[in-house]
């Protein structure tokens, strides 16, 4: 008997449109094309879904329109066309205005590899954090896809959803998510690992497994939400240490990592080591874990930075 794969957080968010557009007649769902709701019945909400076809920066104008006249509308895009070629209407028709438009981004990260780089959305965060006005939101998994979306819906300003498309599995039980509350999986003393996205964060639990076996105690961080951060979880669980290692599915340049490192730096001494992808295009198509792995966010690379960062070979005594 097989057990079915878990699903990936874009499946969550398109079950949760489903269930949630015949119920709130302010929600509007604009697609370009993705497939995503192909076969889905929205039932009584079925006019207030419109495909506008591949017209990303139309899709932002018309959600723009929407949200001025009362409505919540929710977009549908592709990361990299989110965060690249709609970002001129993003930014000056949606956040300008900081208007409640949700912009639902699939195949973030690598996550469509098969597709190569013109469809991978490394650049994201550092672009949508930059926005004035801009709630980031990155789910780790399936359950808090759903209550960050949820919560999201009544933000008085624009978010951005970064969904993935590939199955993903459960994080490890926490206490409930909470929008602009980083969530705590673990509480070590010696180190900490703050993670955003669903196999960075799968990656920081791992290593943290394994500098425990070493006597290494490290808090983790879920953090989900990128923009605004949560400063005051970070600079706790950096303890006395006063270090971080930050793991991201984003390139290196101006991700979570430097978000980490930009609000720290004006509270306290404190060293910022990231574990994301290299600062390179990544010249291949390929799965998703595979391209991680190719760029180094692995578990083994987190903890590998840990014990870097505290001085110690792997299997040091305390």
């Amino acid at each position: 008997m097989t057990t079915a794969a878990p699903p990936s957080t874009r499946e969550v968010y398109r079950d949760l449109m489903a269930e949630l557009l015949p119920q709130d007649p302010r929600l509007v769902c604009l697609d370009t094309d993705t497939g995503l709701f192909n076969g889905v019945d929205f039932g009584a909400g079925a006019e207030r879904y419109l495909n506008l076809g591949i017209a990303e920066a139309t899709l932002m104008s018309a959600a723009a329109s929407l949200a001025k006249s009362g409505r919540v509308p929710v977009v549908n895009t592709m990361a990299a066309f989110a965060a690249a070629r709609a970002l001129e209407s993003v930014k000056v028709d949606i956040a300008l205005g900081n208007l409640p438009v949700r912009i639902a981004a699939t195949h973030s990260g690598v996550s469509a590899g098969h597709l190569g780089p013109t469809h991978h959305a490394l650049e994201d965060l550092a672009v949508m954090r930059t926005l004035p006005n801009m709630t980031v939101v990155v789910p780790g998994d399936a359950a808090t896809t759903a209550d960050l979306f949820r919560q999201a819906l009544d933000l008085p300003g624009p978010v951005y959803l970064r969904l993935g498309r590939n199955s993903v599995p459960d994080l490890p039980d926490g206490p409930p998510v909470l929008l602009g509350r980083a969530q705590w999986l673990r509480r070590g003393t010696d180190i900490a690992l703050a993670a955003c996205g669903p196999h960075p964060v799968r990656a920081a639990v791992a290593a943290a497994e394994q500098l425990a076996a070493e006597g290494i105690s490290a808090s983790v961080l879920h953090v989900h939400t990128v923009k605004p951060l949560d400063v005051a979880a970070l600079v706790e669980a950096a303890g006395d240490s006063r270090t971080v290692v930050t793991v991201e599915e984003h390139w290196r340049t101006a991700g979570f990592g430097a978000a980490v490192a930009e609000a720290l730096s004006e509270l306290m001494p404190a060293r910022v080591l990231r574990v994301a992808m290299p600062d390179a295009f990544v010249p291949v198509a390929g799965g998703h874990e595979y391209l991680l792995a190719r760029g180094g966010v692995t578990a083994g690379a987190v903890a590998a930075r840990a014990r870097t960062a505290l001085g110690r070979r792997r299997g040091d005594a305390r």
